[in-house]
Order: C-alpha cells, then structure tokens, then sequence
C-alpha cells in the first residue's frame, strides 16, 4: 500500500503567558499592566492569573514517528489535553510543528472545528460555495453535489438563511456535509460531531466509513470507543504529546480503557463530606461492566459494582444500599443487600462487597451512585454522589438506531407487530430483541 502521511520525529510546542488576545488595543492593555506589575486587566472574575509561568514552554506533541498508509481508516484515543487535536491540526496544515517533518501526499478534508470556514452574514448555500472553496472544490464540483450535500445536512429549510440564526447542530451538519462530499484523498475529523444529535452521529459515521472503503483515508478523533472500534481498524493511543501504543483498534482501545479503570475506582477515604456513627468506612467504589470487565458500560450491560470498606471489628448485621441517579438528580436504581438478601449476619472489619445487577436498560450518558453502609439499622457511613460513570451508546435492540438520554432514560424491551385486517395468520412481527 502507498504511505499518504509520513510523520518524522514530530513535535510541537507553545510558550505560556505571551500576549495574544486577539486585538492590538487589548494586548497594549495587557502590557501596560504588566510592566506597572498590575493585574491582567481582561482577566474573569474567578480565574488565576498564570503570568507567573511566562515563558515556560509545554510540548504538546513530543517526537512523533508514524506512517499511515492509503485506505486506512485510523483513530486516535487519549485523555483531554493529550495533544489529539494538535496533531489533526498539524496535518491539517492549520499550525506548523516545532520540529520534525510531516509528508502529505492527496488531497485533504478536515472538519476541525464547529463553522470551520462559514462566515456568519452569508447563508446556507453561499456558505456551502464557500467553504467547498476553501476546501479545495471547484465550483462546478460544488454545483454538481449541492443537492446531495443539502439533502445529507437535513437543513434545506434553512439553506438561504444565514448561519450566524443556525444552531451548533445545524453548523456542524451543513460543515460535515460539505467535507465529506469534497471526495478527499484523507478526510480527518476531530470530535466535533458529539454537537451533533444521535441519529447524525450515525450517519456521519457511515459516511466517513464509505471514504474508507472506497479506498481513502480516514483520520477520526473521538471519546466514543464503540464508534472507534466499529470505523476504525488501527487506532492511536497519545499520552502527553506521546504515542503510547498503536496497534489494531480493538486491543488499543481495551488497553486505553483499563489504564483508565483507576478514574472509575475512586478513593473515597479522604472525603469529609459524610455522615453516620463511623463505625465503619466505606474506602473506595468500583464501577464496570460484567461483559467487559472494564469501566466502558455500554447500554444494556450488567454492573459489577465493588465497594471496599474497613473498620475497627466485625461488621454485624450489615446492610449496603447504592442508589444510581441521572446527574439532573432522579434516583434510577436502587440496590441493596438487605431487600436483597444477599449478605451473612456478620462479616469481617475489613474487606470488599461486590453486587451484580441484571442488564441496566439505561440510555446513554452519564449517572452518579450514592453509597451508605448501616450496621443493626443505625448509619455508619454515607458519601454522596461517591462515583460517576457514563453509559456509552450502543445497539441495544439490534436495530441499528440508537436512543439519547434527552428522549427517554430507560430502554424498555418491545415488540412491535402489524395486524392485517381480514386475516388471521396475516400478521408482520419486529421489534427489538
């Protein structure tokens, strides 16, 4: 296969604390400031000044060595800050590296960010000329595909209105149509489509999987590891500017996931905020999948849900209750050892609980678990909003569509069936498994 990017030892760094706030009055402001030893004049109620740091330099791509060859579809994982969005930037050519080289053969698309080459004042159409101007589109090309990048969009209503009435889900509808209609030789994508709602998510995701099958290359930046696994088949792994690991998708993603675990397993034993007797303590909790056996929950997955607890003597008559609540604060589950049943009279001072629930049907996004131990009735310990996890999305009714958290919370089984008038055995029955 040809090698479209070539990345040698690349890096790329920022000094902290220079002036550049966008306009020459307001940097003149700051300076003056600064040379009186007065405070940042812009700077927002709330914030820290990091003046004190002027100069320093942060790398925030550090020796990069990488080739990436024609057709692949590569995803690129990490933490906030780990340098992702810079380097789409770099080979986007929208900032230079500091050091190193970057080889680039073909024609590129990238959607970095939400309104990338729209002017607010022009509309919907002219935007589309626009930007498929910018992005290297003839305008015969342009004219050619417009129906088709309209239609894809879903915002043909509004297509002569201009963008600056559009919402960030209609920009980033019409910016993605546009990229991806340009017929790149590498189309990269930052994770600008979670503005999106579910449904475009979905079909931006096939589009970007047509570029690759169609023998393209596609870069894709995204926190959605089902989306990772299911487009890309390498991905990246960057830690502080660093390839960490890279590799086929699903073993870098598994690796990411449990060097993550430690976010989902949370110290509780320095938290103040707590109350009952303390005659016993709950220490730490621990969320994960049973099928995984990992903190990447998926709908429809069962909990394994471990809390580690110590005290000065045996625990008698025990009880362990978690509740599970949206993070807009309604209780979804509740689980306990008592209703359930599920503990012996007594147990020792110190050890780890661990219960296992049945499939929590619950929709995308991201919840919080109160924890409380009482021994013979009477509270021993309690700690509020203990841990937070996120369920991802996924296919859990087989049908190929997923459901927001905005529309419902819960995933109910069910069957759908159309009853032919006049027919006993004519019936049509689907539904989700």
């Amino acid at each position: 296969m040809n090698t479209v990017i070539s990345v040698e030892n690349l890096s790329k760094s920022y000094r902290l604390g220079q002036i550049g706030t966008g306009t020459l009055s307001n940097d003149l402001r700051v300076w003056w400031a600064r040379a009186r030893g007065k405070p940042n004049p812009l700077l927002k109620i709330g914030r820290s000044d990091h003046s004190n740091r002027d100069g320093e330099i942060v790398w925030a791509l550090k020796d990069l060595n990488f080739n990436i060859e024609q057709g692949e579809a590569l995803g690129i994982i990490g933490r906030n800050g780990a340098g992702k969005s810079t380097l789409l930037k770099v080979l986007s050519e929208v900032t230079a590296p500091t050091t190193g080289e970057v080889k680039i053969r073909g024609r590129i698309a990238s959607l970095l960010e939400v309104g990338t080459g729209f002017h607010p004042d022009l509309t919907g159409r002219e935007n589309v000329y626009l930007n498929g101007a910018i992005l290297g589109m003839t305008r015969q090309e342009i004219t050619r595909k417009f129906d088709e990048i309209v239609d894809f969009s879903g915002v043909e209503l509004f297509i002569d209105t201009p963008v600056k009435r559009y919402s960030s889900g209609m920009y980033i509808r019409l910016g993605f149509a546009v990229a991806a209609h340009l017929d790149p030789d590498i189309l990269i994508v930052d994770e600008v489509l979670a503005v999106g709602d579910a449904e475009f998510q979905e079909k931006c995701l096939g589009k970007m999987g047509d570029v690759a099958r169609g023998g393209r290359t596609v870069l894709f930046v995204s926190h959605r590891m089902a989306a990772i696994t299911t487009l890309c088949e390498k991905a990246y792994w960057l830690d502080a500017g660093q390839l960490k690991m890279s590799g086929d998708a699903s073993e870098v993603v598994d690796a990411y996931i449990q060097a993550t675990n430690a976010q989902a397993s949370v110290s509780l034993a320095e938290r103040v905020d707590r109350k009952g007797s303390k005659q016993a303590k709950i220490k730490a909790l621990t969320v994960k999948s049973v099928l995984s056996q990992n903190s990447y929950i998926s709908s429809g997955d069962p909990l394994q849900i471990e809390i580690q607890y110590e005290a000065a003597r045996e625990l008698v008559k025990p009880h362990f209750n978690l509740t599970i609540h949206d993070l807009s604060g309604p209780t979804l589950f509740q689980l306990n050892s008592e209703a359930a049943g599920g503990l012996p009279e007594k147990i020792p001072a110190k050890g780890t609980i661990v219960c296992k629930t049945d499939p929590i049907n619950l929709s995308p996004g991201l919840c919080f678990i109160n924890v409380s131990v009482s021994l013979g009735g009477v509270l021993a310990d309690r700690v509020k909003s203990a841990v937070t996890f996120n369920v991802e999305a996924s296919d859990a009714f087989g049908s190929g569509k997923l459901i927001e958290r905005k529309h419902a919370l819960y995933l109910l089984r069910q069957t759908w069936q159309f009853q032919m008038e006049g027919s006993a055995a004519g019936s049509m029955e689907h539904g989700g498994r």
